[in-house]
C-alpha cells in the first residue's frame, strides 16, 4: 500500500525588510505602506551631499530627508527659515546622485508652499523635475491639506509634518514640546488625521510627548515617523550630524531626544591637528608622497 502526501507548497521567500535590504532598484512609498502593515519600524537619516549620503546607503538606511535642517547642520544659519529651494534642490540632488537604493524626500522651504497649493505645486514640480527626489515634505497639518492632496493627485508622493514644526520657529518663540493639554492633543491628532486623509504616505511627529504620539500611530493607517515623539513611532529620524556626534550644542548641551552614535566632531579635529602638526614639523609630504 502506497501512502501519498499532499503536496508541500513552497513557502514564499520572506519580503526583505526596509532596513539593510539590497536591491536593484530604489525604496517606494509602497514599500513604506508595506512596512506599516508588518509592523515593520524602520530608520530615516538626513543627507545633504553625495560622499554622506552613499555612506548611509551601503549602510541600508532606507529613507533620507534632504531637510531645510541643512540651515543649521551644513550652510551656518541660526534656522531653517532662510533656506530656498534652489539650495534644497542643489543639495538634494547631489543626495540623489550619490544613492541607488533609499527614497530620497526633498523638503519644500518655508515660503515656497505657504501661498497655497498652485505654488506648493510649482514649487514641488522644480524639485522633482530638476533634483530626482522620489518624494517631498512640507510642514502642516490641516493648514497645509489642500497642498497635500493637489501634490498626490499629481503624482507627487508627500511626507507630512505636524508638532513643532521649524519653520514656524518665530512664531513658537522657542522648541515647546507638542501636544501636552486636552486642546492641543486633540489638534495635533486632527493635524494627523488631515494630512493622512489628504493623501500623505507618512507623517513626521516632532516632539510631541510620547503618549499622544502612541495614540496618533494607533490611529493612523500611514507610518509615523518620530523626532522626539517617543517608542511607539512606526519609524525614527535624526539629523545625521546630531546622530554621528558631529553637532557642536551651545553650552555643550545635547537635546534630550539626541542619541549620539559616534564622536565624528572629535575625529575630523584630531585628523586636522595631526595633519597641521605634521606640515609644521615637516613630516607631510615624506618621500612616499613625492614625485620625481
Amino acid at each position: 500500500m502506497t501512502l501519498h502526501t499532499p503536496a508541500q507548497t513552497p513557502a514564499k521567500p520572506e519580503q526583505p525588510g526596509l532596513y539593510g535590504g539590497k536591491s536593484s532598484r530604489r525604496v517606494t512609498v509602497r514599500d513604506i505602506a508595506a512596512a506599516k502593515r508588518r509592523g515593520e519600524k524602520w530608520p530615516m537619516l538626513t543627507a545633504y551631499d553625495a560622499m554622506t549620503a552613499s555612506v548611509f546607503d551601503d549602510a541600508g538606511i532606507p529613507v533620507m530627508l534632504v531637510g531645510d535642517s541643512m540651515g543649521n547642520a551644513h550652510l551656518g544659519y541660526d534656522s531653517t527659515v532662510p533656506v530656498t529651494l534652489e539650495q534644497i534642490t542643489m543639495l538634494a540632488a547631489a543626495v540623489v546622485r550619490g544613492t541607488r537604493r533609499a527614497l530620497i524626500v526633498g523638503d519644500l522651504p518655508f515660503g515656497s508652499y505657504q501661498e497655497g497649493p498652485i505654488q506648493a505645486l510649482r514649487s514641488a514640480t522644480h524639485l522633482v523635475k530638476e533634483a530626482g527626489v522620489g518624494a517631498v515634505k512640507l510642514e502642516g497639518g490641516e493648514r497645509s491639506a489642500d497642498q497635500i492632496r493637489l501634490l498626490v493627485e499629481s503624482g507627487i508622493p508627500v511626507m507630512a509634518h505636524v508638532g513643532l514644526t521649524p519653520q514656524s520657529v518665530n512664531a513658537y518663540g522657542g522648541h515647546p514640546v507638542q501636544g501636552r493639554g486636552e486642546e492641543a492633543a486633540q489638534q495635533l491628532l486632527r493635524d494627523a488625521k488631515a494630512v493622512q486623509n489628504a493623501g500623505a504616505f507618512a507623517v513626521v511627529l516632532e516632539l510631541v510627548t510620547a503618549e499622544l504620539a502612541a495614540e496618533v500611530t494607533r490611529s493612523l493607517h500611514i507610518p509615523t515617523i518620530g523626532i522626539g515623539s517617543g517608542a511607539e513611532c512606526d519609524a525614527q529620524v535624526l539629523v545625521w550630524t546630531d546622530m554621528a556626534g558631529m553637532t557642536e550644542w551651545p553650552g555643550g548641551r545635547t537635546p534630550r531626544f539626541v542619541k549620539q552614535y559616534g564622536r565624528l566632531r572629535e575625529a575630523l579635529g584630531d585628523a586636522a591637528r595631526a595633519f597641521a602638526e605634521d606640515v609644521v614639523g615637516g613630516a607631510y609630504p615624506a618621500e612616499e608622497h613625492s614625485f620625481h
